[in-house]
């Protein structure tokens, strides 16, 4: 093949992104869920039902389940790009310690997420945590501990009791693409402009039914939702790229429609650092249809989901995560207007 025309295809491949056919087996979703055959199904979302009710400063954990007590240092969690630690607590619970810039917005993102009626993890947000038993170094996230063992700014996600990642799943590929609530789900994650869509941090739970029957019961979340309230286009920094309010604030959100479809800017084109590593740019690239061609009735819907809460819960889901009231106010407000637009389409 002439090199011209190879990097004709090359710069084709950057600018038009794979938008995946409607490959659902026959025994596709319905209403978030699917049968998978032999006694098991896959669920991607439940109705929330009385949304207004919901308290967004603990989340799907509630007060109950907030981290308490003392901690002890169990391992290091060396996967992904922020420092993570395993740690326990006073009554035998494991927790999920994530150190750095993604802390604060993944906690936000939790309790909308949960608020749609989508699932997520038990998360909480933590001025400071003090771990006994740390080593004397750590691999990752050294300079974020202090002298005497104390973390600051550390998101706590609580182990799934009774539930067994069993896999991840694919946004090109699953059994709910074409659904109201899949397309719901895209929608929710240009509202947030999470930009990190990669299928490495989408998860599968496995657990038995709760009717007591024995089935299998798949629960398809999205275990990473830290790279959020950030910008949604082209940045220099990974700064901008994640809990920046200037940046969430400024940043487009649907940026084109029509009569049947919408597209969301959100996620966006990769950052600059990206462009110098190619096979990451151009995965970024690739991610970019997971917010284009939308259905304006499944846009809508969810709007109208999320148009049940009330600004007092919006607020509080950014005040779980450590943000103060003035930032608290800003950010709700943006994430109400984003609200606004997807009910008046």
């Amino acid at each position: 093949m002439p090199s011209t025309l190879r990097s004709l295809l090359f710069l084709l491949a950057l600018v038009l992104p794979a938008i995946p056919a409607d490959n659902n087996p026959p025994n596709a979703a319905k209403s978030g869920v699917a049968n998978l055959g032999h006694g098991a199904k896959a669920i991607l979302w439940r109705d929330p039902k009385d949304i207004p009710s919901l308290n967004l400063r603990y989340g799907v954990g509630g007060e109950e389940h907030q981290p308490r007590g003392t901690f002890t240092f169990v391992q290091e969690d060396m996967e992904g790009s922020n420092p993570k630690l395993d740690v326990r607590d006073q009554d035998g619970v494991k927790w999920k310690v994530k150190m750095g810039a993604e802390a604060r917005p993944e906690v936000v993102a939790s309790r909308l997420v949960w608020a749609a009626g989508y699932f997520t993890t038990e998360d909480y947000f933590l001025e400071e945590l003090h771990v006994q038993g740390l080593p004397s170094h750590l691999h990752r996230g050294q300079d974020q501990v202090g002298p005497d063992g104390t973390i600051h700014n550390v998101r706590l996600k609580r182990a799934l009791k009774g539930q067994e990642k069993v896999g991840t799943w694919q946004w090109a590929s699953n059994p709910f693409v074409s659904t109201r609530e899949f397309n719901g789900l895209r929608v929710l994650m240009a509202l947030i402009n999470n930009w990190d869509l990669k299928d490495s941090n989408n998860a599968i739970y496995q657990a038995k039914h709760d009717d007591g029957s024995g089935d299998l019961e798949q629960t398809y979340l999205i275990s990473d939702l830290g790279a959020s309230f950030g910008t949604s286009g082209f940045t220099l920094s990974m700064d901008a790229s994640r809990g920046n309010l200037g940046e969430y604030k400024h940043s487009k959100f649907i940026s084109s429609k029509n009569d049947d479809y919408v597209d969301f800017a959100a996620p966006g084109r990769p950052t600059l650092i990206e462009s110098f590593n190619l096979p990451v740019f151009v995965h970024r690239i690739d991610l970019r249809w997971i917010g284009k061609h939308i259905a304006r009735g499944d846009a809508k819907w969810l709007g109208q989901v999320l148009g049940q809460l009330s600004p007092d819960q919006l607020r509080d889901a950014f005040r779980a995560a450590g943000y103060s009231p003035q930032d608290a106010d800003e950010f709700a407000s943006v994430v109400q207007a984003r609200i606004a637009e997807l009910n008046a389409l």
